[in-house]
């Protein structure tokens, strides 16, 4: 039997110590956006979720009972990260990846599937548009520019900058429940994609359906320009119905970030439950 390994036996305990003694002086501020039938869903890719009891605490199965069921979703309902196979340009992925049968199957991608997506432990940085606007919520449609994104960074406080994950408020999120006023809120223009994607973020979140502003077409790009900026362009990572509502009634504007995409091979996305942890007298 392997010898069970403490904290005292690893070669740098102190180092440990201090980084739980930090971890548990931080508040976990969670950004997922709740699962259930019905949830607000990019048209694309309904139903977004279903889930079904096959397996039922029932009398005359015995004492012990187990009840478990099936979840039916698609990967790009709910909350979820985008992988950079999940868009192209002329059948041109990220890099210049053509799309061939050879990457594309029916089974998924053999190339920048949700699988290469490293657990993400970054600075998020809280872009709260609708407050540095004077508003709870941008008006539904609304796409958001450069300016009001650089307006949003002064009243921050804080640079954007390389390795960041940008978290982009707009006050939709508060609406979720509302679905039909949600999937119609504001979003990210194309304007405001190319301000993101010169800063070299890792990833960028926003509180709606796509980041973009579903049915908005962009004279240059087309439909969902931030996804062909960000992702096929600049390989940046897009996350998807976040609930920042906390995070802007905490004013925290720097956070530490976590995500973990499950290693699914081969597909274009993952729900996710990221977390925000910021100082517990925040």
């Amino acid at each position: 039997m392997a010898e069970r390994v403490g904290v005292g036996d690893l070669p740098d305990a102190s180092a440990f110590a201090a980084l739980r003694d930090s971890l548990a002086a931080m508040r976990t501020i969670d950004l997922e956006q709740p699962r259930y039938q019905d949830a607000p869903t990019f048209a694309a890719h309904r139903p977004g979720f279903e889930y079904f009891l096959h397996r039922r605490h029932e009398p005359g199965l015995g004492s012990r009972t187990s009840a478990s069921g099936v979840i039916v979703s698609a990967e790009h309902s709910g909350t979820h990260i985008d992988a950079l196979c999940h868009q192209a340009v002329d059948l041109r992925m990220h890099g210049g990846c053509d799309v061939t049968a050879e990457n594309q199957g029916p089974h998924g991608f053999t190339e920048m599937g949700v699988e290469t997506i490293a657990p993400i432990f970054a600075r998020g940085v809280l872009l709260d548009v609708a407050a540095a606007a004077g508003v709870d919520r941008l008006e539904n449609g609304h796409l958001v520019g450069a300016e009001e994104l650089a307006a949003a960074e002064r009243a921050a406080g804080i640079e954007l900058g390389a390795g960041d994950v940008a978290l982009i408020r707009t006050g939709n999120g508060a609406v979720f429940a509302d679905a039909d006023n949600y999937l119609h809120g504001p979003g990210v223009g194309a304007e405001g994609a190319r301000w993101l994607a010169a800063r070299e973020p890792l990833a960028v979140g926003a509180d709606n359906v796509a980041l973009d502003v579903p049915g908005h077409v962009d004279p240059e790009l087309g439909t969902l320009p931030c996804h062909v900026v960000l992702i096929v362009e600049a390989g940046i990572y897009i996350v998807e119905n976040l609930d920042l509502e906390e995070l802007a009634r905490l004013g925290a504007a720097e956070v530490l970030f976590v995500c973990l995409p499950l290693k699914m091979r081969g597909v274009t996305g993952s729900p996710v439950r990221p977390v925000a942890l910021v100082p517990n007298d925040s």
